[in-house]
Parts: structure tokens; C-alpha cells; sequence
């Protein structure tokens, strides 16, 4: 006997019902057998049978709507309502054989239309929110477009509009948002190429480009396609932190090369004053010599003896003091140097650090791909196994929507701390995008590789995350792939990605491996 007040028990006979009935697994066929089982009315979620008398009541004019007609009731019967609204779209595209069709009915063409069906209503409804919902995507750059998309939401929003002007207004609009997609496409497309022409020609005039070389390949992957908001704001985050670094040594480097300047110009005026001072005490001498050679007493040599004197002193006590403030210029050089290389120390550790991602301290994409190039030599020369596996966090949006993206950035740093905890010091760990990671695990087979990911579950479940005294528990899907003979690593990484996502469809917290 089924309990029908314990879901757990309803849906599994419903499931039953389904294998035994041999029925599609369908949600629809799925809710049926639920809700006999439950004992609760089965509400069709989906109006097939009312569309299908609206799609038996248009008229089939030429062969080009009987075909629009035919893909309709195709999709009425997938219950796509993606389906209903193209073929509505492409009949309102061919408008002539059902605008001849309404002239020639018995009804006139302007009176009102007759009472709709609420699967009808519901439709409109939908396509209505729709027309809505893309208006902000439009912008106002096209006024044309927006006039008929607000043209259009009038005509849905009028019970007595006509059927044949709404299918035209509904074709003309889709024609027209198709052309401006494309549009807004190759546009982005254009100003991807301009970005990422821009970031090379940055590279290639860089005068030091081996300290700007993490910044720029860490750009030119950014830009690369698909984008998402969230690897743009962690490369803009990691980027603003490393280029005010940067910044800020190359200001001390320009002062430590304006202080060598200045030393260097002390210098040459050190060294010209010596000059002078030797050609001065040089022409001293010739003159004493010149005098002494007139000289014939006694007491006429003492003067000469005494400026000869004197003038030597003055030379020794100059070359002395010309001498310490050189020493002191050569202390201040070497000091100058010495800042100079750590300046340039200090840039190099600036442009390693876009190797890493700036929130979980660990390797960032491009760190990812130093990494495993390594690895990858490294299992072909010893001939071992690689096995790699990427984790995406269970359920992220939700706590971030609920919680805040700091309590998400919170959770990550909680999910690296426990994985490095409990990984071997040969594995590497890689954030690969927002909330996915991807493990590098050498020496490793595939059923082990799978056997350390269910490992680190348990880990992870029994460390929970606190976020302002509410204990979380964060869990990971998880794929796995091994590393295949004359397989690249982003094959193997694109592998593991596709078993993640299968974990994630069979329920999540769970490893998959290929």
C-alpha cells in the first residue's frame, strides 16, 4: 500500500508507473502518473487540445502555409512552445494567403476578434513578456525597431486588435530583432578583434616586455570567446591589483633613475673641478720654477718655498675632499643599482602574480596551462599516467543570490583550504573559471583519479562553511578524464568538463569519469 502523503514513496511509484505503462519519460507523462498515484487532479500544464483547434482553424491557402501549419502541429505535439511561436511567426511571415482568407470569411476583416481561448490568452501573455523582456536588450539606437516593438506590445495588449495585423506586426519584428542580433554579433565580434589587436600591439611595444608579459597574455585570454561577466571581473580584479603595483615600482624606478642622473652629473663636475685644479696647481708650479731660476739669495727663495707649499697643501686637501665625495657618489650608485634590481625583482613577482588568481591564491588559467605542458612532457618522458579532474561548486548562484557575492568568494577560499588540505603535495589545483576548478593529479589512473574526487567530497562535507553563524555545506560536481596517448590537455580538459556536467545532471555531488 502506497503512503500518498510521503513524496518520497509517491514518486517512486510513479516512476514505476512509467516503466510498467512504457511510457515516455517525459515531465508531463511523469506529473500524470504522480499526481493518479498522489490522488491529485492532472492540470495539463501545456493547452495541446486547444491548440490544436486553433491550428485547425487557420487556413491553409497555399502550400508554403500548409507546410508553416504542418511544423505548428509538429510542435504542438512536442509541447514546445518554442516550436508554436516559430510556425506562428513564419505563418504571420506569409500573410497574403491569410490576409485573402480573412477578406473573403463571412466575418468583416476590421470587426473584433471573438472570444480568445485561454490557451490563446496564455500564449499572447507569454509573447507579450517576451517583446518586454527584449525591449532593454534593443537600446535606443534604433528608433525604427523600438517603434515597432512598442507598436507591437499595443496591438498584444488590445483584445479587439486584429489577428491578421498582429501576425504581420509579430513577422516584421521578428525579421527586424534577427537583423539587429546579427548586427549586434558581428559588432562584438569587430570589437573583440580591435581589443585583442590593441593588446598586441601593446605587447610588442612594451620596453621591458618580459615584466608586462603576464599582464598582456592574461588580457588576450580574457577577450577570447565565450565571455562571461565573471572571468572579465576576475581578470579586471586581478589586473587593477597587479598594474597598481606596477605602477607604483615604476615611479621608484624613474626616481632611482633620476637620483643616478644626478649622481652621474656631480660626477663629471667632480672630475672637471679636478681638471682645473690640476692645470691650476700645474701653471703654479711652472711659474714657481721660472721664478726660482731668477732667484739669487736666500731670502727671495723663502716666498717661492712658501706659494710652493701652500699650493700643495690646497691641492691635497682638495683631491681629499673630491676624493671622499666620490666615495660617497660610489656608495650612492652601488645603493641606486641595488634598488634598481629590486625594482625590477618586484616587476617580474608583478607579472608572475597574473599566473594566479588574486581571491584563492591558486594557479589562474594561464597557470593552469604552464602546468599541465609541464606535466604533460613530463608523463610522456616517464611514460606514467595523468589523470586530471575538473569540480564546479554545487548550487553557487544560489548563495550568492541569497547571501552576497563576498560570502561566494568566502565559500571558494573554504572549498580550496579543505581540497589543498587533503591533495598530495604532486597535485596541482587551478581555478578554471568562477566557480570551477580543475585537479592535476600525476602518477594517477582514472578509477584512482575518481576515487580521490569522491575522497575530497566526504572531506569537504565534513568541514562546514560558516557565513555569519549559518553553517553551509558546499559540494562539487566532479569530472574525470585520463590523459590519452597523442591527446592534448585541453581534450582531456574539454573530457573531464563533459562528465562534469553529467554529475551535475544526476544530481550533483557526484564524480563521473570517461
Amino acid at each position: 500500500m502506497i503512503d500518498t502523503k510521503n513524496p518520497r514513496e509517491v514518486a517512486r511509484e510513479a516512476l514505476r508507473q512509467l516503466a510498467l505503462r512504457k511510457l515516455p519519460p517525459t515531465p508531463a507523462n511523469y506529473q500524470l502518473c504522480y499526481n493518479e498515484v498522489a490522488g491529485l487532479p492532472n492540470v495539463v500544464g501545456f493547452p495541446e487540445t486547444q491548440l490544436r483547434h486553433i491550428a485547425a482553424a487557420l487556413p491553409a491557402a497555399t502550400a508554403e502555409r500548409q507546410e508553416h501549419l504542418q511544423r505548428l502541429r509538429e510542435a504542438i505535439g512536442r509541447r514546445s512552445w518554442q516550436g508554436v511561436e516559430e510556425a506562428l511567426v513564419a505563418l504571420g511571415t506569409n500573410g497574403g494567403g491569410h490576409a485573402a482568407a480573412v477578406e473573403t470569411s463571412a466575418a468583416p476583416a476590421q470587426e473584433s476578434r471573438p472570444e480568445i481561448p485561454e490557451s490563446h490568452s496564455t500564449l499572447l501573455a507569454r509573447v507579450t513578456r517576451l517583446v518586454e523582456n527584449l525591449l532593454p536588450a534593443l537600446g535606443n539606437d534604433d528608433q525604427w525597431l523600438t517603434g515597432q516593438a512598442l507598436r507591437l506590445l499595443e496591438c498584444l495588449k488590445n483584445p479587439a486588435a486584429d489577428s491578421g495585423e498582429l501576425l504581420q506586426l509579430l513577422a516584421s519584428f521578428n525579421q527586424r530583432v534577427s537583423l539587429a542580433a546579427e548586427e549586434q554579433c558581428e559588432i562584438k565580434q569587430s570589437l573583440l578583434k580591435l581589443l585583442q589587436l590593441i593588446i598586441e600591439n601593446i605587447g610588442e611595444l612594451s620596453l621591458d616586455q618580459e615584466c608586462v608579459q603576464g599582464q598582456i597574455d592574461s588580457l588576450a585570454r580574457a577577450v577570447l570567446p565565450p565571455l562571461t561577466l565573471r572571468r572579465l571581473d576576475d581578470v579586471e580584479r586581478r589586473l587593477q591589483d597587479v598594474l597598481a603595483r606596477q605602477h607604483q615600482a615604476r615611479e621608484r624606478s624613474l626616481e632611482a633613475q633620476e637620483a643616478m642622473r644626478q649622481m652621474l652629473a656631480s660626477f663629471i663636475d667632480h672630475l672637471a673641478s679636478i681638471n682645473q685644479s690640476n692645470t691650476d696647481f700645474q701653471n703654479d708650479l711652472e711659474q714657481s720654477a721660472r721664478e726660482i731660476e731668477q732667484v739669487r739669495t736666500i731670502e727671495d727663495l723663502t716666498p717661492l718655498l712658501r706659494r710652493v707649499i701652500d699650493a700643495t697643501r690646497g691641492m691635497a686637501e682638495h683631491t681629499a675632499s673630491v676624493r671622499e665625495e666620490l666615495i660617497d657618489l660610489q656608495d650612492r650608485a652601488h645603493a641606486t643599482e641595488s634598488e634598481l634590481i629590486r625594482l625590477h625583482e618586484e616587476l617580474r613577482s608583478a607579472s608572475a602574480s597574473a599566473r594566479h588568481d588574486p581571491l584563492t591564491d591558486v594557479l589562474n588559467r594561464r597557470g593552469l596551462d604552464e602546468a599541465l605542458a609541464r606535466e604533460i612532457a613530463s608523463v610522456r618522458r616517464k611514460d606514467s599516467p595523468l589523470c586530471l579532474s575538473v569540480l564546479d561548486v554545487d548550487n553557487f548562484k544560489q548563495i550568492n543570490d541569497r547571501l552576497g557575492h563576498s560570502t561566494g568568494d568566502a565559500a571558494l577560499i573554504h572549498l580550496v583550504k579543505t581540497v589543498r588540505e587533503h591533495m598530495r603535495p604532486i597535485d596541482t589545483l587551478a581555478r578554471y573559471g568562477g566557480e570551477e576548478f580543475v585537479i592535476l593529479m600525476p602518477d594517477t589512473l582514472l578509477g584512482e583519479g575518481i576515487e580521490t574526487m569522491k575522497r575530497l567530497q566526504r572531506e569537504l562535507t565534513r568541514n562546514f562553511f560558516l557565513a555569519d553563524n549559518e553553517r553551509l555545506l558546499i559540494t562539487f560536481s566532479a569530472g574525470v578524464a585520463q590523459l590519452s596517448p597523442d591527446e592534448s590537455g585541453d581534450d582531456t580538459i574539454r573530457r573531464a568538463d563533459q562528465a562534469m556536467y553529467l554529475a551535475k545532471r544526476s544530481g550533483k555531488n557526484r564524480v563521473m569519469g570517461v
